[in-house]
């Protein structure tokens, strides 16, 4: 039988500028910063969460900022575009905001919706939809009110170097559904109502460069560790190699290469970022696993500090 994930839980991209990232994310898009931590396996350089006030699967885009990253080239084998859905009647709203930053704006049809296209600092890119779907944000912040400030993921699109295989992985590893064709682009839905709208351009793209404006993975969901082993063993059956499954503090993860060049990231939904801190001060105070805490004078001295605030608007 063929498993069903609910759809995108996190993803990651590297960066320059800490506090850059920072200023865009929070000060400008209105996330939370719900996690400060460190790259497990470069302890040098930070790893960024941010999402919604909960820190909810769906609503993650995570950060590897590192002052001396090469600059990256979008291309196959990379998420290309990451979606963020927003309320119904909002996207007014956010180009008057983007714009009033000087941050370009560009407008596309795909599917019968609108969206508002644009990229971040380091020229990750990145598009806002209205959707009816997922939960309302509960957050207010720098001057985002929460009947217009981002849900979460509205989903992606996959540049693959081989899309009719990525097409295939992602129906029948994944259990999305195809539900239509339509301008170059193939559109697939998983099972949740946030991060479940995949888009894949029909045609076969040449391969990106990892570097800073690009995106590292991206991770889907498992809504258990029970299910997390079934989704393993389902990657083996198809002809997959997946890592082992590996503890992230927040989430425990596994990873694969699919055809078309894509890290593919399968994560638990449990146990969450409020595990370690409590959910009031999420994303307060630089959070290290007990493996690190005791070389944390070192760590801290070695990162550059960041603040989250709301950016000042560029005086024209």
């Amino acid at each position: 039988m063929t498993m069903h994930t609910d759809g995108i839980h996190h993803i990651t991209a590297f960066a320059r500028d800490p506090q850059g990232n920072v200023d865009f994310y929070a000060g400008i898009l209105g996330l939370r910063l719900v996690k400060r931590t460190i790259n497990f396996d470069a302890p040098e350089v930070y790893h960024l969460y941010f999402g919604d006030e909960d820190g909810s699967p769906g609503t993650i885009i995570t950060f590897f900022p590192w002052p001396d990253s090469r600059k990256g080239g979008i291309g196959g084998g990379q998420v290309g575009i990451t979606t963020y859905a927003v309320p119904i009647g909002a996207l007014s709203f956010w180009e008057e905001r983007l714009r009033r930053y000087e941050i370009p704006v560009m407008k596309a049809e795909r599917f019968g919706e609108s969206y508002l296209q644009f990229s971040d600092n380091e020229g990750l890119r990145l598009e806002l939809v209205e959707r009816a779907e997922g939960e309302p944000s509960r957050r207010s912040f720098a001057g985002i009110p929460p009947e217009m400030a981002i849900k979460g993921f509205g989903g992606a699109v996959l540049f693959s170097t081989q899309a009719a295989k990525t097409m295939e992985t992602l129906e029948q590893i994944f259990g999305m559904s195809r539900i239509g064709t339509e301008q170059g682009y193939t559109r697939f839905r998983a099972g949740g109502t946030i991060g479940q709208l995949i888009d894949v351009p029909d045609h076969d793209i040449e391969w990106g460069a990892g570097g800073a404006g690009t995106v590292h993975h991206i991770a889907w969901r498992a809504r258990s560790y029970e299910e997390h082993q079934q989704w393993q063993a389902e990657v083996q059956r198809h002809g997959f190699q997946p890592t082992q499954i590996i503890d992230r503090q927040y989430f425990n993860a596994i990873y694969f290469r699919e055809s078309g060049g894509i890290l593919f990231e399968i994560a638990t939904d449990p146990p969450g970022f409020a595990h370690d801190e409590s959910a009031e001060t999420m994303g307060e105070k630089l959070m290290l696993p007990s493996w690190f805490e005791p070389a944390r004078a070192q760590i801290e001295a070695n990162l550059l500090p960041i603040e989250v605030r709301v950016p000042e608007e560029p005086r024209s």
